[in-house]
């Protein structure tokens, strides 16, 4: 019997799904993670736990680029179930010093909340920023966002939400977006390992699948994942891509050759890097 695809079995499944599966530095590069963000807040300057919402884990870390820049949304991976804010400040250095005030969004994790609180608090994070970017001197009309695999997928749903109608904002608060190694067809998560700390039900898979939920306007989003992540990650990224596309959004591809899950986030950091540049551009307003 399948399970998902051509996958019958769980083991199958997890081969492919586990990203750690072609990156076998990964602990190390996570490590490197938490010793650039410890860097990052030492050297900006920083507002730190900044609450964007009522609950504990509602906040986020503002790191100002000046009057006027652009703001930018980073929104952390981990499978829904792990890290924080904290952990990913490191993607902020390079923005600022490219003058892009940044944001790196904390939310609740799997299995203390679910994937449809994930995906509010994401939301409402995006709905606060533009609400008070002029308090850290930033200017809202100029509003990007990015994230990494689960952050990945918490940007397409970003993509999805109704601004206007849920938070009386309006409809293009977004001008731009990247997902990285994202997830975007969730029907392989309840056979997963991952699926007992985040218990996804099958009405969520269903929801909250964004290749299956297209907008019918968005800004221009680019979709990327590294060329050594594993089958599955890279198919899910460029059927995203083919479908966003197809609908006629505007969108465009990377794949950055020699990276894996976790070395792609090192893309953010090379000023030369395609990915670095797409996204500079994006949030100045020039891409």
């Amino acid at each position: 019997m399948r399970l998902y695809r051509e996958f019958t079995t769980q083991e199958e499944i997890d081969a492919v799904y586990n990203p750690a599966a072609t990156a076998p530095d990964a602990d190390a590069v996570i490590q490197s993670w938490f010793d650039r963000s410890a860097a990052a807040v030492a050297a900006l300057e920083g507002r730190l736990g900044v609450k964007y919402g009522p609950t504990r884990e509602e906040y986020c870390d503002v790191f100002p680029a000046g009057p006027d820049a652009p703001v930018h949304v980073f929104i952390h991976g981990g499978y829904w179930r792990r890290f924080s804010a904290r952990d990913h400040a490191f993607v902020a250095r390079p923005l600022v010093a490219a003058g892009i005030t940044t944001v790196v969004v904390n939310y609740a994790l799997c299995p203390r909340v679910t994937l449809d609180e994930i995906v509010r608090e994401v939301r409402a994070s995006i709905a606060w920023t533009f609400a008070h970017a002029e308090d850290f001197g930033a200017d809202p009309e100029r509003l990007t966002i990015s994230g990494h695999s689960a952050g990945g997928h918490l940007v397409a749903m970003a993509l999805l939400t109704d601004w206007k109608g849920d938070y009386d904002l309006p409809r293009t608060i977004i001008k731009g977006a990247v997902a990285i190694s994202g997830l975007y067809d969730l029907g392989f998560l309840p056979w997963s390992y991952v699926q007992p700390k985040v218990q996804a039900t099958w009405d969520q898979v269903a929801r909250l699948s964004p290749l299956h939920h297209l907008p019918r306007e968005a800004p221009p989003l680019v979709v990327a994942v590294g060329a050594q992540e594993t089958a599955e990650f890279r198919r899910q990224s460029r059927d995203f891509h083919a479908a966003w596309t197809a609908k006629g959004l505007p969108g465009s591809y990377l794949e950055p050759a020699g990276r894996d899950h976790f070395t792609v986030l090192d893309e953010l950091e090379r000023p030369e890097g395609e990915l670095f540049s797409v996204l500079v551009q994006l949030a100045r307003g020039s891409a």
